[in-house]
């Protein structure tokens, strides 16, 4: 499958930093690319950089076979970034700042008019299209963002924390419309909200300290980092045998990351046949009642901190 993002040995430095250590990426065209790091990792500079908004100390970078280097025109108009923090004239109104965008991109007359509506019901902004962006939420502000975003039909759409500012229903939506841009599109999306990764992303690479750490399509991630996570929520008022299993499970020696939060305790297991057989026996003897109890495959956010948390450093890209 051809790369619609492809680079080799990207680096960028700020002063004595190294923020982007020889990046080697592919990223299939049409595919929807979710972009994972901690905070200082580099996911911000790699965004700049394929962008054009910097410029790399080494290596290359292309987007839609473009060298982005090469500060073209063309490839400007072929792709759309979307920033975490996006900055608006306060004073226009939704539906007049979609308009500018589009004749910014060429567009003109009946052509912009049907361009400007369709991102406007797509993003869900259609009544709010002419208030004045100023008096917008910070929800309206992102959906305005993509909708902006979208205005040029681009091939490549760079996204970075698309969904941070909306509610749980606005996240929804918003994902339906990056899902939807599926194989007419291929959609960059750099977030630190998980399951929203998960959720809508055919492939994910994971970076630490400007380095790849992974690259892989989600299914392969699963299978690869397939160890069972086990889920039990105990029944209130059980601090003392609930704190007490908590440490016998630390030292259990099949027993890899215990983590108890919000009353859920989750335990990853690096011996699956020794875990299943000892983990229930085990509550029983702590005298641990429970409300529920299940297994699961570790979620994509259990791999990433699996990952980062290690300092594991694997290149395998994707296919």
């Amino acid at each position: 499958m051809a790369s619609a993002i492809s680079c080799r040995d990207l680096t960028k430095r700020y002063g004595d930093v190294l923020a982007l250590d020889h990046l080697t990426l592919d990223v299939p065209s049409g595919s929807i690319f979710g972009f994972l790091g901690p905070n200082g990792a580099g996911k911000t500079t790699a965004l700049r950089l394929f962008t054009g908004l910097a410029f790399p100390d080494g290596g290359s970078a292309t987007v839609a076979g473009i060298d982005v280097a090469a500060d073209d025109v063309t490839l400007r108009r072929r792709y759309s970034f979307l920033d975490q923090s996006p900055q608006y004239y306060g004073w226009m109104r939704g539906q007049e700042l979609l308009q500018f965008v589009g004749e910014l991109f060429g567009l003109r007359g009946a052509t912009l008019r049907g361009r400007v509506d369709e991102v406007l019901a797509l993003t869900g902004l259609t009544e709010g299209a002419k208030r004045r962006i100023g008096g917008y939420s910070g929800g309206m502000r992102q959906r305005l963002g993509l909708a902006q975003a979208l205005i040029n039909q681009p091939e490549v759409l760079f996204l970075d924390e698309p969904v941070s500012a909306l509610d749980p229903e606005g996240r929804h939506d918003i994902l339906d419309v990056i899902a939807g841009l599926r194989g007419t599109a291929t959609v960059f999306m750099s977030s630190h909200v998980l399951a929203d990764i998960e959720r809508v992303c055919d492939a994910v690479a994971i970076i630490d300290r400007g380095r790849l750490i992974v690259a892989s399509t989600v299914a392969e991630l699963q299978d690869r980092y397939a160890q069972p996570i086990f889920t039990f929520e105990p029944e209130p008022d059980q601090e003392a045998q609930v704190g007490q299993l908590i440490t016998a499970l630390r030292e259990a020696s099949w027993a890899g990351e215990v983590v108890h939060e919000h009353g859920i305790v989750r335990v990853l297991a690096r011996d699956t046949a020794q875990a299943s057989g000892e983990i229930l026996g085990m509550l029983a003897a702590h005298h641990v009642a429970v409300q529920r109890f299940e297994r699961g495959r570790p979620s994509l956010e259990d791999i990433f901190l699996r990952l980062v948390g290690s300092g594991h450093a694997e290149s395998t890209q994707v296919d």
